[in-house]
């Protein structure tokens, strides 16, 4: 096996993630001095023209790429996607007091467990700690008096995404989608809300991308925080109070990125054959390497693995990461909660970037499986 390490370093975490260099690249010219002002975009008052221009354009972008229908509003809101798992519950469960969770992942269950203390949650599909597959749509529970129907299209601790979205027969559906957000087309017009932490596949840490049907407006509970409240931060368009403008800045820059290299068409080719590469190698390794994951469940951004059987040799695992360090490929341990190794594909990491981690893999086997 090749010893020398990478000129390289090749940036495979689930989140905080990898950004466009060609992006990092614009920020740092910009940094200094943004446009014609002179002073930072870290020092800029979010009330000047140049910043609420910024704050459009970007709203304007991300609704280009996603399609976005005219009645959703485009919220950008602060605390995450865990801060979010309240807004949610605190914006609609009032309507009828329940909401239905499908819980396939450790976010999911985190989002339900939230929701609880606003409202009764019906779970969906039975608990579980064994998140491999989605159950099929046939065995679900569904509440027809729900407020609304949650799930995580993409589940970055356990590595399953939803090929579909699901039917909720008329119920408002919210998808928590920071993990595969602009990865893949997906018809806007058939949820109530969308939302996405940025650090996982669209910016840095700080912002968190909403997307809200407008008749969902207008209906948070009385106990729902001002920060937190949908229908306030859509009304003075996303600047109610300081919001977390240099991350904005950025995700703006990332927006125009993905416009620049194909879309949402270039990022879900560019997926597809990037989780392809990693999948056929653990498929096709004899056991050596393993995926807990159904086939028609696996997520594109987030492939989970072990090494040396299903529960994984712990021995070879190290020597497997301790290697990928050598060689300049970081942040490949799986989460604390699973164990084993977690490569994340989103949308900036390149085929290349992705193809020196198969070809390192092929070699691990080939000198370990003998």
């Amino acid at each position: 096996m090749a010893s020398n390490t990478a000129s390289k370093v090749l940036n495979f975490g689930a989140g905080p993630a990898k950004l466009p260099e060609e992006v990092l690249l614009e920020v740092q010219k910009e940094l200094v001095h943004y446009g014609t002002t002179q002073i930072s975009i870290m020092e800029m008052s979010h009330r000047t023209a140049e910043y609420m221009k910024l704050n459009d354009d970007a709203q304007q972008a991300v609704r280009d790429l996603l399609n976005i229908p005219k009645n959703y509003k485009i919220l950008f809101m602060q605390g995450g996607g865990t801060g979010l798992f309240a807004a949610v519950a605190l914006n609609l469960i009032s309507e009828t007091g329940t909401a239905d969770y499908i819980v396939t992942g450790a976010w999911s269950a985190k989002a339900a467990k939230e929701a609880a203390k606003y409202g009764k949650v019906n779970l969906v599909v039975p608990k579980t700690d064994n998140y491999v597959d989605i159950p099929d749509p046939s065995t679900w529970n569904l509440d027809p008096n729900a407020s609304y129907v949650y799930y995580c299209a993409n589940e970055t601790v356990h590595g399953v995404e939803f090929p579909y979205i699901p039917d909720t027969k008329g119920i408002p559906l919210v998808s928590d989608m920071s993990s595969n957000i602009l990865s893949r087309e997906v018809d806007v017009s058939k949820f109530g809300v969308i939302f996405a932490g940025a650090q996982k596949n669209i910016g840095p840490p700080g912002v968190t991308l909403v997307i809200v049907r407008e008749d969902l407006l207008g209906k948070a509970a009385t106990i729902c925080p001002t920060v937190l409240d949908f229908t306030i931060m859509a009304k003075d368009n996303s600047i109610h109070n300081t919001p977390p403008t240099f991350s904005i800045y950025v995700m703006s820059r990332v927006f125009e990125w993905i416009r620049r290299n194909g879309g949402l068409k270039g990022m879900e080719a560019r997926a597809i054959e990037k989780s392809h590469l990693i999948y056929d190698i653990i498929d096709n390794s004899n056991g050596f390497y393993s995926c807990p994951v159904k086939s028609a469940a696996r997520s594109r951004m987030n492939v989970p693995f072990r090494i040396g059987g299903a529960q994984g040799n712990e021995a070879l695992e190290k020597e497997f990461l301790n290697g990928a360090q050598k060689r300049g490929m970081l942040q490949l341990k799986g989460h604390r909660s699973v164990g084993g190794i977690r490569a994340s594909l989103y949308n900036a990491v390149s085929l290349e970037d992705v193809k020196i981690l198969a070809q390192y893999m092929t070699e691990f086997c080939n000198q370990h499986n003998k």
